[in-house]
């Protein structure tokens, strides 16, 4: 497939890259942006810019949307000037933000009923695989529709796995979620331990990385607790939005998740502390309290 424009919504610390990946790429590109400046190194590196989302559906085929939260997405996409107001039957959504899955299937019916063609295809891999264009795609959806747009999302990462339905890709990414968050708990409160009796943060960290405890974040986001380095990659306030997503989806097939219970406690405490823009590796601060 050889889209005549891809629009892309989302130009952030994700989705900027992603877009000059598919520049690069040969393809026509479309930005839309809340604020025009955002769109100006884009603009610079050969998209054009539009001035709504309905303007920008209006010149695609394909619409990429990468933005924050459920209500985002329903804006961008449903809203009175949204995507759905401009979008040609036969269009194709692919929503590449993490959202609520049930938000997902009510999007995906409601662009149906106008022959709009939707994809949930929440990513993994963080600023710097959106950056290498190494990122993991976990796709809801119908697998023919994956299939025409899969030369697209190949661009944009390594591993395109179809997890199902509409939705699925949410589920997926909230499980994903799920993991790292809880794994990063775990190192946080191991490096912690460690340093009560002493020991070096850095070197207990290469210690563990060298056996059967060793993780991608340990290896990521221990580095940043032993280094103290909280400057964000993605912040912390977006992880605590995940997470209750994956509770939300827990609690209505009513499966305890015990230790996830305890991470949205921290996570819920490192926000309230003035933490939300700070990375997730900020998570120690919380683990390391003694009042």
């Amino acid at each position: 497939m050889t889209p005549a424009t891809i629009g892309f919504i989302g130009i952030g610390v994700m989705g900027r890259p992603m877009a000059i990946h598919l520049l690069e790429a040969g393809y026509r590109v479309a930005v839309y942006a809340r604020r025009s400046d955002a769109a100006a190194p884009l603009v610079t590196a050969g998209a054009t810019l539009a001035g709504s989302p309905r303007e920008l559906a209006s010149r695609s085929n394909v619409v990429i949307t990468v933005v924050t939260a459920t209500a985002d997405v329903e804006q961008v996409l449903l809203g009175d000037n949204g995507v759905i107001a401009g979008a040609k039957p036969g269009t194709i959504v692919i929503d590449m933000s993490t959202i609520a899955p049930q938000a997902t299937q009510r999007i995906a019916a409601t662009l149906g009923a106008k022959k709009i063609r939707m994809l949930d295809a929440p990513v993994t891999g963080g600023p710097v695989g959106a950056e290498a264009g190494t990122l993991t795609i976990m796709v809801g959806g119908d697998v023919a529709v994956l299939d025409e747009v899969r030369p697209i999302l190949e661009r944009l990462g390594r591993q395109i796995v179809h997890m199902g339905g509409h939705g699925a890709g949410q589920v997926a990414k909230a499980c994903n979620q799920l993991a790292l968050l809880v794994n990063a708990e775990g190192v946080a409160e191991a490096l912690t331990l460690g340093q009560r009796y002493g020991l070096d943060p850095q070197a207990l960290r290469q210690a563990m990385s060298g056996g059967i405890a060793a993780s991608r974040v340990l290896d990521v986001f221990g580095q940043r607790m032993a280094e103290r380095q909280f400057a964000p990659g993605i912040q912390a306030r977006l992880y605590d939005k995940d997470l209750k997503i994956a509770l939300d989806l827990a609690a209505e097939v009513r499966q305890p998740l015990p230790a996830a219970a305890v991470v949205r406690e921290h996570m819920d405490e490192l926000v309230e502390r003035g933490g939300s823009n700070d990375d997730l590796s900020a998570i120690i601060r919380v683990v390391e309290r003694t009042e």
